[in-house]
């Protein structure tokens, strides 16, 4: 979500394609090489090894496809795009880890308890070896294309390889072992492999789990969203973002802004307009503006939203204060009805909302005795 034209969408489907049929063409060498050696000695720990390596091919398969499935256009069905395909592609791959890494674990139990001494040559430790460095610099390049382009399949393709190169030194030691003192530890490598196979299908699942789930936006993102509005002359705050993502490069929203409560509704509308066309150019984020009229036309004002910011913000669970709109200050008698409307946001860990409402409204009698009070509490959802 940051400074993405149709060129770069392009650009991005095309690299984390070419950057997958890397990871295809390498893997199923690997594997196929690992295969064999595992064959030719016997060794179950390389023969999960070479397994791994496919099932790494076939994820970066599941990684094209999804690409291009989430590079479709918006129709009736799915007028927001089919950008979240990209997750459920890297949930299916985790998935794969997941099925993979029990399926070895069962085997490799069986040969703790019916061993077999695996021999090993010398070229097979070479061609360890050489799976070794390949690993390295292939899980560098994917985890770095996919960091680059924002691809969650393709950093955790990255990150699995890297873990792969660990695996397979662990499968060199046991081979280096065997041959120097004749011990099989095949079964109990394969056992340790396939626990870390595991554990880094559950670590894959849960990013992109969480995202379609919703996960909390990005902070650096939604602090630099809102300091981009504030930035827009006529703004004088910006508050309660809100992000829906529909894929890694598109979301939906909404934002409220204080401006000036001297605007006309001409001059609201062309800011309005001004803010959600910034924030799609440069977030490629399609947003909703709300409006907050500040008055500031005086001091009196100013020390009353202080002293009211300060009283809310003493009560815990209260982490924000905005939007004052406040009918007339000081009071005047040919008002017949004096009000005053505000926003507090809201931590999650804050209790009893109806009990800490009650407390904010007694707080602003003590200031505004003759006033009605309106308090909106906001959900933290973004910082």
């Amino acid at each position: 979500m940051n400074n993405i034209t149709l060129e770069d969408k392009a650009e991005r489907s095309k690299q984390i394609t070419r950057t997958s049929t890397i990871g295809i063409i390498t893997n199923v060498f690997l594997s196929g090489f690992k295969a064999a050696v595992g064959l030719i000695t016997g060794s179950l720990a390389i023969i999960l090894d070479a397994v791994n390596n496919l099932t790494d091919a076939l994820s970066s398969v599941i990684t094209i496809a999804g690409i291009k499935l989430a590079r479709k256009k918006p129709d009736a069905k799915h007028p927001f795009g089919h950008g979240r395909i990209e997750y459920f592609s890297a949930i299916v791959i985790s998935l794969i880890v997941l099925v993979t890494g029990a399926t070895s674990l069962v085997e490799s139990i069986k040969k703790i308890f019916e061993p077999t001494l695996p021999k090993y040559s010398a070229a097979a430790i070479v061609i360890i070896c050489v799976a070794i460095v390949t690993k390295l610099l292939l899980g560098r390049f994917v985890k770095k294309q996919g960091e680059k382009y924002n691809s969650d399949a393709l950093v955790a393709s990255g990150a699995d390889a890297l873990f792969d190169a660990v695996i397979s030194v662990a499968t060199l030691v046991g081979a280096i072992i065997t041959m120097i003192w004749g011990v099989s530890i095949d079964g109990w490598l394969g056992a340790l492999i396939a626990i870390f196979i595991i554990k880094a299908g559950g670590e894959m699942l849960a990013g992109p789990l969480s995202q379609m789930i919703g996960a909390r936006p990005d902070s650096e993102i939604t602090k630099s969203i809102k300091q981009t509005v504030r930035e827009i002359p006529g703004v004088m705050g910006a508050y309660d973002l809100i992000l829906h993502n529909y894929g890694p490069d598109s979301a939906i929203g909404s934002i409220h802004v204080e401006i000036p409560d001297t605007l006309s509704a001409r001059e609201i509308h062309v800011l309005s307009k001004e803010i959600q066309k910034t924030l799609f150019d440069k977030y490629n984020i399609f947003a909703t503006v709300g409006i907050y009229a500040v008055h500031e036309a005086d001091d009196e004002m100013g020390r009353l939203r202080t002293t009211l910011k300060e009283m809310m913000l003493s009560h815990q669970g209260v982490i924000g204060f905005h939007g004052l709109f406040v009918s007339d200050y000081p009071e005047r008698e040919e008002i017949s009805e004096h009000y005053v409307s505000f926003d507090v946001l809201i931590d999650f860990s804050a209790g009893d909302h109806d009990s800490l409402r009650s407390v904010l409204v007694e707080d602003v009698h003590k200031v505004l005795p003759n006033h009605k009070v309106s308090i909106n509490f906001d959900t933290d959802f973004s910082d």
